[in-house]
């Protein structure tokens, strides 16, 4: 974990491959729970740390993750999320090449909660959600393209599905047809770039963080 951004508020931590945000089934110590740790010793604080999530990156997908450190930064951050004043690039590096080097993509989608997997699906589908974002094409390798990706909404693995769907699966990627594994177990998307409006400050807060090496090889 490192630290990219921090003050009395928020903190923003760049998340590695195979950290969970939050606690699960598996039991492993979340990201949460390492960054109550961190300012619990940087600060000696005495007894519990307030460390909320505000929102969460799956597993295998690393980057910008948002934390809050009291309950009105908490409270404020997930209320401009939720009215999309918080926003949000993620850099994929997916198999083959789109056939547009950029759009926008509209499906409906539908979560299996038993195998933990998101398929496209016709509208009027029970439980299906529409998803919608953007993407533009920002470099090509002979295999791979990486993307630069907008999110519209907010729906679970939307960026893996709706990828996938139009035949470019991130790499590493196997859920969603991807060839092969990444070494690290991990999939090729980033939370590259955030930028919102402090909740408390009122002041601007736009961060970056630089691509991945595999990611930067594409670049050249």
């Amino acid at each position: 974990m490192e630290v990219v951004y921090e003050d009395n508020h928020l903190i923003i931590v760049d998340k590695a491959v195979g950290e969970i945000v939050q606690g699960d089934k598996t039991g492993d110590k979340p990201l949460s729970e390492i960054v109550k740790e961190y300012i619990k010793e940087k600060y000696a604080k005495p007894g519990n740390v307030f460390c909320g999530v505000v929102h969460r990156l799956d597993r295998p997908v690393s980057g910008l993750v948002v934390l809050a450190r009291t309950s009105k930064a908490l409270e404020r951050m997930n209320r401009m999320f939720r009215d999309g004043e918080v926003h949000k690039t993620y850099w994929a590096l997916v198999q083959g090449q789109p056939k547009e080097p950029e759009a926008l993509l509209e499906d409906w989608l539908v979560s299996d909660g038993r195998i933990n997997k998101t398929f496209v699906t016709r509208e009027g589908t029970r439980d299906a959600k529409l998803a919608r974002l953007e993407y533009k094409t920002i470099a090509r390798g002979d295999r791979y393209t990486l993307l630069e990706v907008k999110l519209l909404t907010g729906r679970k693995h939307q960026i893996r599905a709706q990828l996938a769907n139009i035949g470019c699966p991130i790499k590493g990627d196997l859920k969603y047809g991807a060839r092969r594994s990444n070494p690290d177990g991990g999939i090729s998307l980033q939370s590259h770039s955030i930028e919102f409006i402090h909740p408390v400050s009122k002041q601007e807060v736009r961060l970056e963080l630089p691509p991945t090496p595999e990611m930067q090889k594409i670049l050249g």
